[in-house]
């Protein structure tokens, strides 16, 4: 029943995705090109409480529908001795690692995304890695931030999941109220130094025709992962059961959809765990920054049919 709805779909943007993968063409970085600053007169008052709440503690929970309207972000932390390598391998592997902020070594603030805030601080639950392996899962990373230290905020695919659900395809993970599913993918990304490992996605169920309207309205956003990389058989990504989801949760897949695939935030936490870097902290899955930037700022127009797999 999946193949007969994936065949009311255009080709799967996944063999488009491989090709742009492999080449130079594929070093960018999300948004910089694009986004001019925080515009005034916008009211940022939601992101900037809901930043507060996970500072005191009061918000330890994942973030996906929280403060709708507003960019969320992945985050990783290391010592900048790495910081060049990391930079490099987000701008060789976009799709999964759109760049929207990088501190100045020592300054844990963002402050082109969300003067005042303090990426140590203000995520609900952190990660930390040491040696490759995760050490321990927290909500406060300060005590482990010095002046050797750079944080990078990379965009997220929650960004564009209001969008989606006020045209009537929410997502299922919300619907359900969970984590979205996350999957480790048979693509590897594009190396860097120490930095390899293998790109995560992030599933939602469609119909075919849900399918290619998200496909458009996501693409829209490069800096928040763009379009879809696959649709389809799962088993084309290396993913043998979608009950096996190794990050977030499962959900149902009904009669008449087809599981729909995006590059993942995720991916970094792949690379570090190959780097094996003496430390290093990312956020928990699901439990992401958010930014001051609003989701239409982060929006480009752009024509949909070739953004798919791009």
């Amino acid at each position: 029943k999946m193949s007969q709805c994936a065949a009311k779909l255009k080709v799967s943007p996944l063999e488009a995705y491989r090709a742009f993968h492999g080449t130079d063409a594929s070093l960018r970085s999300g948004y910089t090109h694009l986004f001019g600053g925080l515009k005034p007169g916008v009211d940022r008052a939601a992101a900037v409480e809901l930043r507060r709440l996970c500072r005191t503690g009061i918000h330890t929970t994942q973030t996906s529908g929280v403060a709708p309207g507003f960019v969320q972000a992945n985050f990783v932390m290391l010592p900048k001795e790495y910081a060049f390598d990391f930079l490099l391998f987000a701008l060789r592997n976009p799709k999964a690692c759109p760049i929207l902020a990088v501190t100045n070594p020592g300054d844990p603030c963002p402050h082109n995304v969300a003067p005042g805030a303090d990426v140590t601080k203000d995520i609900p639950k952190y990660r930390v890695w040491r040696d490759g392996e995760l050490s321990e899962e927290c909500t406060d990373v300060s005590h482990l931030w010095t002046d050797c230290m750079v944080g990078f905020l990379l965009g997220c695919s929650f960004s564009w999941e209001g969008k989606l659900s006020l045209l009537g395809l929410s997502p299922r993970h919300i619907d359900q109220a969970c984590t979205v599913p996350m999957y480790r993918s048979n693509i590897r990304n594009n190396p860097v130094g120490p930095f390899a490992g293998d790109l995560v996605v992030s599933m939602r169920p469609y119909t075919p025709d849900g399918a290619i309207k998200a496909a458009h309205i996501t693409g829209c956003y490069p800096g928040a992962h763009g379009g879809p990389i696959h649709w389809g058989d799962p088993k084309k990504l290396g993913i043998e059961d979608l009950d096996e989801a190794e990050w977030g949760n499962t959900v149902d897949v009904h009669e008449g959809e087809v599981p729909c695939f995006w590059a993942c935030g995720v991916t970094p936490q792949t690379a570090i765990q190959e780097a094996r870097l003496p430390l290093a902290v990312t956020h928990a899955p699901g439990h992401m920054f958010v930014c001051d930037v609003t989701d239409d700022e982060l929006f480009v127009a752009t024509d949909p049919d070739h953004s798919f797999g791009r």
